[in-house]
């Protein structure tokens, strides 16, 4: 099914306006001239931890000792990240550098 003209725009304007809302929402709450509650200040500083845990978690979610490489990969793209994040603490680099350290161990070394 193609979508017409009208229903193209539609939806391009949709997004555009879902997408600005999510941009603008923050600065609207939370001008520069007024200080943040406690409470978000509080979320600020323990929410991103709590979220980088819960992707850990997820992530060996489906870890078995018992698999043929028994965790080794995993293991060393995650001491990997410590090592990286310790060394240069840049987050992206982190984990970037991780994930292609456990793609590669994954479908090179251990395949």
């Amino acid at each position: 099914m193609q979508l017409t003209a009208v229903e193209t725009l539609i939806t391009i304007l949709a997004i555009a306006l879902g997408t600005m809302i999510t941009r603008f929402t923050p600065f609207i709450l939370f001008p520069e001239s007024k200080e943040p509650s406690k409470t978000i200040v509080y979320l600020g500083k323990v929410l991103p931890p709590a979220m980088m845990g819960l992707l850990v978690v997820y992530c060996l979610k489906g870890f078995s000792i018992e698999s043929a490489t028994h965790g080794i990969p995993e293991a060393l793209a995650i001491g990997f990240i410590i090592v990286l994040h310790k060394w240069k603490n840049n987050v992206l680099l982190s984990i970037g550098g991780g994930t292609l350290l456990y793609m590669v161990l994954l479908q090179i070394v251990f395949a």
